[in-house]
């Protein structure tokens, strides 16, 4: 009589290996479908940031870690050093391979390299594909602190673009790189004590905030940038930046809003509608049929001013921060 072998008895643990030892190749059949899910689910054309991703892992230049399921490699996680401050930039598992477990296997794994990284004070993470989980347990969670962020979207045949009133004179004007310092200011003093300071401390302060607006300008993470349906507000009376919303195009049909705040001064006077609307109509003239925005869940003013236009949340994901020192 032949013994029969349990198959899973014979199934390899799961392995944890160095990102910077794998190969592109082996890396392609989880980077096809991360770039099917935010096509299919987000409408966002995933191929460009797919393709960095395998550049840099083919020279073998980012740092991070892949899970080994069953002889496979079926998920990653990457990070970047930024002076002072650790970006885990993406984790992604392949749907039929995803459990808590591993997510959390990877988390950490990643978290352990970064803190062995002399000088790192501070470690930011927004994982779009990363359900959101009140109950996960973060690794150090002491100093970790855990945020639900909304994905919204909007059909721009049926949202509510029509003229809000707007109490307070001003002027819009399309974005020009003119006033980019002033932007970065606007920026610093529209998040002063908000919870998205948390969330990215680039927020926290004009330089920082002016290398926010030079990622999203000129790099594809957000889409590419377009100042046709970005749009800044000016006080009539002074001629004062008081607002902005920034816009980028992220595939052939979708538009996605990177950037939209008011200076405390004017919060309350319509003139975020009136920016929001500005840039929804652009993208609409620009072919887009939908657009999308990420906002933190615990901003309800925000959220609600979302929805009366006709965004409504497809997934709530995590962003983590760990203040270390």
């Amino acid at each position: 009589m032949v013994a029969r072998l349990n198959p899973m008895a014979a199934r390899p643990p799961d392995e944890i290996a160095d990102l910077r030892r794998v190969a592109a190749a082996d890396l392609d059949p989880v980077l096809e479908e991360e770039v099917a899910v935010w096509g299919g689910e987000l409408k966002w054309d995933f191929v460009k940031s797919a393709d960095l991703v395998r550049r840099f892992v083919g020279v073998h230049a980012l740092s991070g870690r892949a899970l080994v399921a069953a002889g496979r490699l079926a998920g990653y996680i990457y990070f970047v050093l930024e002076n002072h401050k650790a970006l885990i930039g993406d984790l992604y598992i392949l749907r039929a391979e995803r459990t808590p477990q591993r997510e959390n296997l990877l988390l950490r794994a990643v978290v352990d390299d970064i803190l062995s990284s002399p000088h790192i004070s501070r470690i930011e993470a927004q994982l779009l594909m990363l359900p959101h989980d009140p109950d996960r347990e973060l690794p150090h969670s002491p100093h970790a602190r855990d945020f639900c962020r909304n994905f919204m979207m909007a059909e721009l045949s049926t949202a509510d673009l029509g003229h809000g009133r707007v109490r307070r004179p001003m002027h819009l004007e399309t974005w020009s790189d003119h006033y980019t310092d002033a932007a970065a200011a606007l920026i610093a003093e529209a998040y002063a004590g908000h919870v998205d300071g948390w969330v990215n401390d680039q927020y926290r302060s004009a330089a920082g905030a002016r290398r926010f607006l030079h990622n999203i300008i000129a790099y594809p993470g957000c889409g590419a940038f377009a100042p046709a349906a970005s749009y800044l507000a000016f006080e009539a009376s002074s001629g004062r930046l008081c607002g902005l919303s920034l816009a980028s195009r992220v595939s052939s049909e979708a538009g996605h809003i990177t950037q939209i705040c008011v200076s405390p001064a004017v919060r309350g006077t319509g003139i975020g509608h009136a920016l929001l609307r500005d840039s929804l109509l652009a993208l609409r003239k620009m072919n887009c049929g939908l657009a999308g925005l990420t906002v933190t869940a615990a901003n309800h003013g925000a959220v609600a001013l979302y929805e009366r236009v006709g965004f409504r949340t497809l997934r709530q994901f995590s962003a983590y921060a760990w203040e270390l020192g």
